[in-house]
């Protein structure tokens, strides 16, 4: 008989989230320690209405209307500050907490110095777990700590999963309900391969919990695989391994089993090392066969002594061959740049967008130097007293946190924002065949570019506006040459077409595409807000304040039913009726039309 009988399991949610569906949490890691108390436990839960604000009360209902002697918090950085918040609701009912994960891991002194949690697990957890739901908290199980007398009691290091075929399949089934989608049928997934990474780039926690690589065996993940194929909906399949071609041979294995079994009806992305790409040259065309998309690569800097800094033991040459055998088979790529770096400044900054153009990518992010706790540059930083905050809710890769030899943490915010306004090559806006198309075009970028920024609570409105106006006058001054050439679909433009974009600074710049012969170019001209336009003129301010009535649930709702239409266009009607049918959607539209009108006057 187990010891606790009735366990709650929650993740603690991320306290912002950022504006990608393939960056939000399937809850897999609470599914893995279900499943390992499956056969042990009477009960299991994770409370409803995960996915939106509603989860904390939905949490308070749960412990007034149910039997818990457990609940088990799941904390990254970035959400313990939300794992806090559930963690003295729980005790306030007289409940155990036990947290884990990433941050409890990195601090685990911390962690148990609040007073609301009872105990800490520290590292891999499935095995702490289950010994504890059995027996109880003792020092006989390791990896947990507590308080005893005012002092931290650890009970000893957990080794690694030396098996990790052993870990039992995530409890996917216990889900709450994500959009309309049943727990064990989301239509975005994530699995993971592999624990661990044969690497330690210094701004990476992964060292810190899984340490070195072990990967499952093809038949184990393809069994799992199979348990999340559905041929009549295609879902994206995230393969969310620190490394996933670590094993070539391992990677081929995968493919010919899925191939073998059909198990194909997936848009796989993943992440992994530039050279591992190269690796694996002979078998991209089986991954593309198998449903891979999209493969994610650290680059980081164009900077090689950045990257020896960063112990990223990557060559730019490496990266280079990878993007352009991806390319080849019919796989794409996305470019992880990260800015920040102790002795770069803004200067150094602006040759990533060059640099990112030059390498042929097509997608890339542009994130900010983020010390989580327990990594080498948390150490780093610390030590040379750069930290500018250890508010965890800012610990996303999105919010500056930490300044530079060189930059401080607003300047990092701006260069994060011109990196996105240079690295964009304009081709939405240069396809267009009439000023109504090119705005179209130009809202939706704009409105992503807003949408990263707001997810900085140090931010106010002005200064957003400031910060994307600023980010398009400093392109312009790299005088940027952005053409297109003519397709034999795209008709020759008879008058020059475009938009304007103002800012209460009473300056304007006009998005202006003429043809030249057989190609398209797009001009960007700075003039007086008051100025006559030809074009319609998005009014920045009046952009922000529409971004700031939009609740991030919101955002969210459309973005991963936006996906599963992408990945599913037969699904196209059933999608936006959904979406119609949703009276806070509804009154999204009705702002977005308002604003599109108004551009026009």
């Amino acid at each position: 008989m187990a010891f606790y009988k009735n366990i709650c399991l929650i993740e603690a949610p991320q306290a912002v989230l950022t504006p990608f569906p393939r960056y939000i949490t399937d809850c897999i890691g609470i599914c893995y320690l279900a499943a390992a108390v499956e056969d042990i436990a009477e009960s299991l839960v994770i409370p409803d209405n995960y996915y939106n604000h509603d989860l904390f009360e939905s949490f308070e209902k749960l412990l007034k209307n149910r039997s818990i002697d457990l609940v088990a918090i799941s904390a990254m950085t970035g959400g313990f500050n939300n794992a806090v918040r559930l963690a003295k609701m729980a005790k306030k009912s007289g409940v155990t907490v036990l947290m884990g994960g990433f941050h409890p891991t990195a601090l685990p002194q911390e962690v148990i110095g609040l007073g609301c949690v009872d105990l800490v697990a520290i590292g891999e957890g499935e095995e702490t777990f289950r010994e504890l739901v059995q027996s109880g908290p003792s020092r006989s199980v390791k990896g947990l700590a507590w308080m005893e007398n005012g002092q931290m009691v650890q009970t000893g290091t957990r080794e690694l999963i030396g098996d990790v075929n052993s870990i039992r399949f995530p409890l996917r089934a216990l889900r709450p309900k994500r959009y309309g989608e049943k727990g064990d049928a989301y239509s975005i997934d994530t699995i993971y391969t592999s624990r661990g990474c044969p690497w330690s780039c210094s701004f990476c926690a992964n060292d810190k919990m899984h340490k070195q690589w072990r990967g499952r065996s093809p038949e184990n993940v393809v069994d799992e695989i199979a348990l999340l194929h559905d041929p009549k909906r295609k879902k994206l399949l995230k393969i969310w391994d620190a490394n996933f071609l670590t094993n070539i041979k391992r990677a081929e294995a995968i493919c010919d089993l899925m191939l073998d079994r059909g198990l194909t009806n997936f848009r796989i992305v993943t992440e992994t090392r530039a050279k591992d790409v190269v690796r694996a040259e002979r078998i991209l065309e089986k991954l593309n066969k198998v449903g891979l998309r999209k493969v994610g690569l650290g680059i980081e800097s164009p900077n090689p002594k950045t990257l020896e800094l960063m112990n990223k033991q990557n060559s730019l040459d490496d990266v280079k061959q990878a993007i352009s055998l991806l390319n080849c088979n019919g796989v794409g790529s996305e470019g992880y740049f990260i800015i920040g770096h102790h002795s770069e400044s803004v200067a150094d900054t602006m040759a990533y967008p060059v640099f990112a153009r030059e390498l042929g990518l097509k997608q890339v992010l542009f994130m900010a130097m983020t010390p989580y706790p327990g990594t080498l540059v948390f150490e780093e930083y610390q030590l040379a007293c750069n930290i500018t905050s250890l508010d965890w809710d800012r610990y996303n890769n999105f919010v500056p946190v930490i300044r530079t030899e060189y930059m401080d943490s607003i300047d990092i915010v701006r260069m994060m924002i011109y990196c996105n306004v240079a690295f964009c090559n304009y081709h939405s806006l240069l396809k267009r065949e009439s000023n109504r198309g090119v705005l179209i075009a130009f809202l939706k970028d704009l409105f992503q570019l807003v949408f990263l920024l707001r997810i900085n609570k140090t931010l106010d409105r002005r200064m957003v506006a400031s910060i994307v106006f600023e980010a398009f006058e400093r392109y312009i001054d790299t005088a940027p040459v952005n053409e297109y050439s003519r397709k034999s679909a795209l008709p020759l433009l008879k008058q020059p077409i475009g938009v304007g974009l103002a800012h209460t600074s009473g300056q304007r710049i006009d998005f202006v595409v003429s043809q030249q012969g057989e190609k398209r170019l797009m001009d960007l001209r700075q003039l007086l807000a008051d100025q006559t336009s030809a074009f319609p003129v998005v009014r920045l301010e009046e952009v922000v304040d529409l971004v700031w009535t939009f609740s991030m649930d919101i955002l969210m709702r459309i973005l991963y039913r936006n996906e599963l239409w992408r990945n599913n266009p037969n699904f196209a009607a059933r999608q936006v009726m959904a979406l119609f049918a949703d009276s806070d959607v509804r009154q999204v539209g009705s702002r977005l039309l308002k604003l599109y009108r108004g551009c026009f006057r």
